[in-house]
Order: C-alpha cells, then sequence, then structure tokens
C-alpha cells in the first residue's frame, strides 16, 4: 500500500465504546477538597432553576419572598435526597436531581384553575375569584388576568426574562468561555483548576460585579424590571429565609386530588422522563462508562419520585454526547440522515411554534374546554427532545424495517451488546449496587 504524503491518514477515527480523556470516570473519585469545591459548582449550577421555578410559582398563590425562601428551600433538601438516591441505587451515573420546568405549565394551570381558586388559601393568604374571571390577591393588590389559557402567558414570558440582564449576564457568559477554554491553555498551570472550577469561578466574579453595579449606582435609573433581575439587593431572599429549616410532608396542607390535573401532571413527568434520560446517557457518556442497560434505566427513573429532572449537564453538553453516538450509525445512508435530519428540525421547529404561539397569543395551540388537555399537549410538544425523540422513534420503526442493511445502518447490532446488564462485563463495574444488593435487586 502506497504511503500518503505529507503523513495525513484518510482513514475513519476508530470507533470509541468509551469516550477518552476524562480525569475522572464513574469508578473514581477526585481528592475529597476537590469533591467539596466539584459539588458546591453542581449546587450552583441547579440554583438558577430552583429560584426561577419559586419565581414564577409562588407569586401567582400569593407568596412573598419568606415563602420564595421555603420553597427554594424545600426544592433543595428534595433535590438533594433524589441525588443521593439516584447515586447510590439508582443509575449510579454523576448527575444531581434539581426541578424542571416541564411541570411549571401545569402547576400553573392547576393554580389558576376556577375549581381551585374558590377554595384556595396559598401560604395562608386569601384569594379570592371575581365575578369577571380574574383574581384579587389581598395584601399585594395583584390582579391577574386568567381567561382561557393567558395563565400560560406569564409562564413563557417568565421564561424568556433569563436574558433581561445584559449588563450582568453577557460577561458572565463571555468569563466562563474564557475560563474553561482558552485560560486553561494559556497557563498550563491551573489548567485543571480552569477546567473543572470555571462555574464556580465566573459565578464569583459575576456577583461581584453585580454588586459593585449595584452600590455604584448603574443601575438607579433603570427600569423596574432590570433593577429586578440585575440588582444584588432586590430578592429579599436572604433576610426572609430562616437560618435553618427541615422541610416536612403536607407543610402547605393536605393534596387535593383531581383527574384532569393528574393527567397533565403525568404529561409533564413524561417530558421530565425523556430529559433526564438524555442526561443520564450523556453522564454516563462523559463519564468514561459504557452505555446504560435498560434496566438500569429503569432503576434510576424510579427514584425520580417528584417534580425533578437532571440538571447537571447543560443542554450543550448533553447535545454533544448525543451527537457523538452517531459514530455508531452509517452516516452515509439516506434512512440515517432523512431520519437524523427530519426529527432534528421538526422537533426544534414544533417546539418553537408552540411556544411562540403561546406566547403571541396568550393561547395554546389546541385550546379546548378543558384546561388539563390543553396544558398536556403544550408541555410535551413544547420540549425539543420529546418531540424528536418521538419522531425519530416512529421512523425509525417504520422506515425500511426489513431492509437487510437497516439494522447494521441504524447502529442496533452495537446497542444489542449492552440491552442486557450481563452482556458486558464492564456493566457490573460501572452500575452494580452497593453492599451487595444485587444479589437480592438483580439487573435484567
Amino acid at each position: 500500500m502506497a504511503a500518503i504524503k505529507g503523513g495525513d491518514d484518510f482513514s475513519p477515527f476508530p470507533v470509541k465504546e468509551q469516550l477518552p480523556g476524562v480525569d475522572f470516570c464513574l469508578t473514581s473519585s477526585p481528592p475529597l477538597h476537590e469533591a467539596i469545591g466539584l459539588g458546591f459548582q453542581h449546587f450552583l449550577v441547579m440554583l438558577g432553576t430552583t429560584v426561577m421555578i419559586a419565581n414564577i410559582l409562588v407569586p401567582q398563590m400569593g407568596g412573598g419572598p419568606e415563602e420564595k425562601a421555603k420553597v427554594i428551600q424545600t426544592l433543595l433538601f428534595v433535590s438533594g435526597l433524589n441525588t443521593l438516591c439516584q447515586t447510590m441505587v439508582g443509575c449510579r451515573t454523576s448527575v444531581v436531581i434539581g426541578g424542571s420546568y416541564a411541570f411549571i405549565i401545569p402547576a400553573i394551570a392547576i393554580i389558576f384553575s376556577e375549581k381551585n381558586f374558590k377554595s384556595i388559601s396559598a401560604f395562608g393568604v386569601d384569594v379570592e375569584v371575581q365575578d369577571n374571571n380574574k383574581s384579587t390577591t389581598r395584601g399585594n393588590y395583584v390582579r391577574i388576568n386568567v381567561s382561557g389559557d393567558s395563565w400560560c402567558l406569564g409562564v413563557v414570558a417568565d421564561c424568556y426574562e433569563l436574558a433581561k440582564c445584559v449588563e450582568v449576564g453577557l460577561p458572565a457568559l463571555i468569563i466562563l468561555v474564557f475560563i474553561s477554554q482558552y485560560f486553561a491553555q494559556l497557563l498550563k498551570p491551573v489548567q485543571a483548576i480552569g477546567r473543572r472550577h470555571a462555574i464556580i469561578i465566573t459565578v464569583g466574579l459575576a456577583w461581584a460585579f453585580a454588586a459593585v453595579l449595584t452600590v455604584a449606582g448603574a443601575f438607579k435609573h433603570s427600569s423596574p424590571k432590570t433593577q429586578f433581575y440585575c440588582r444584588t439587593d432586590r430578592s429579599g431572599l436572604f433576610s426572609a429565609a430562616p437560618w435553618i429549616r427541615f422541610p416536612y410532608p403536607f407543610q402547605w396542607g393536605r393534596p387535593i386530588l383531581n383527574i384532569g390535573d393528574g393527567i397533565a401532571m403525568t404529561a409533564a413527568a413524561f417530558v421530565a422522563l425523556v430529559e433526564s434520560t438524555g442526561t443520564f446517557i450523556a453522564a454516563a457518556r462523559f463519564g468514561s462508562a459504557t452505555p446504560i442497560p435498560p434496566s438500569v434505566f429503569g432503576r434510576g427513573v424510579g427514584w425520580l419520585i417528584c417534580p425533578l429532572d437532571c440538571v447537571d449537564i447543560c443542554s450543550i453538553s448533553a447535545a454533544s454526547a448525543g451527537l457523538g453516538f452517531l459514530q455508531f450509525c452509517n452516516l452515509n445512508s439516506f434512512r440515517t440522515k432523512f431520519i437524523l435530519g427530519y426529527s432534528l428540525f421538526m422537533g426544534l421547529s414544533v417546539s418553537q411554534y408552540f411556544n411562540e404561539f403561546l406566547l403571541v397569543t396568550g393561547l395554546t395551540p389546541v385550546h379546548t374546554h378543558l384546561l388539563a388537555f390543553n396544558s398536556m399537549l403544550q408541555v410535551i410538544f413544547s420540549s425539543p427532545a420529546t418531540v424528536a425523540g418521538m419522531i425519530a422513534l416512529f421512523l425509525d420503526l417504520t422506515l425500511h424495517r426489513r431492509h437487510p442493511s437497516t439494522r447494521i445502518d441504524s447502529g442496533r447490532h452495537w446497542w444489542k451488546r449492552f440491552r442486557l446488564f450481563d452482556a458486558d462485563t464492564r456493566s457490573n463495574e460501572f452500575y452494580s449496587l452497593p453492599w451487595g444488593l444485587n444479589k437480592y435487586f438483580p439487573s435484567l
């Protein structure tokens, strides 16, 4: 075989079942002092979602800073319990469980449903219903229009407010990219610190920058909305939060069961399940582990016992891990190209349509008289991962299914190796239960 001029190798990159170049895999742990820092960094990643959920839901029920602080504390406490269960006896991947946005729409629907307005007393603040289908919250005199599906408009608008503080958010984003990608390469002695602790450094610098701008009066003449998102002295959470508090079941009263609301919450749980599954896969990949067997997935899903989701890996990282698995497919196959391109396009387009329709009109695209049914469809079809996954699954099961090359082109022959727990010896290394529990709870 003749040598290639220039020494370039034009052969395809070799397939990697486990991701190389990982500092700590699932079976190895960092030193204690570094583990504490990385754990706190995970806490910072999921803190933003937790605070945003409280900011969206609590004011709609008549709560103030004190009630927000209690909701945040409860979410953090339950997230810690779920994370401990997940890492010990669940999927055993390095994930942090946190609140999921998928549950916000059905939660708002429950809050604003007429049957609950007639008897609700949220956080000890009475709420009454007026004849014109508006509610008045006693104490702060906030009027909320809940006619039709307009309750959804506030949810989408609040989600868009995440980027409202450009003065602090844009510098923080630039600092994060610089520290994690460039700073680590410029200064070799601190390369590991820059790559592993970029979020802690960025949050510290961004918070200090926002505090300086607040003290200097940079936001004094800004709009109230900008001041709320940019100033460091407007939330009132620190002064309102108790120093020590242990959440307990039914702390806000007994639950009210309703079939329609339960269906909407089930749809949200399905979306959280799909998104969590993608995060589990990404966490295993970035942890240099083999793909997770389906039985281990079932074990991990069983510990998602409340409206929570995996939040330790951002969407960009999870998507990049998913794209990495395309190495096991035949990308020269027109069937593979069509399924991949069509599902990605429809997943982004359909979810964007549902979100923009809701934002512009205040209604869901499917607006029937059944509010729970509207919420269910809105939750499912506003999730890009869920829509793309359902379309890809349908196409993969129906398109040229019996063609001789389909099994190889789709990579199904490769995934078959990890379908059963005992089919690969490395599964026991990464996903076996501790304390000899595999003997009593064997994985299939």
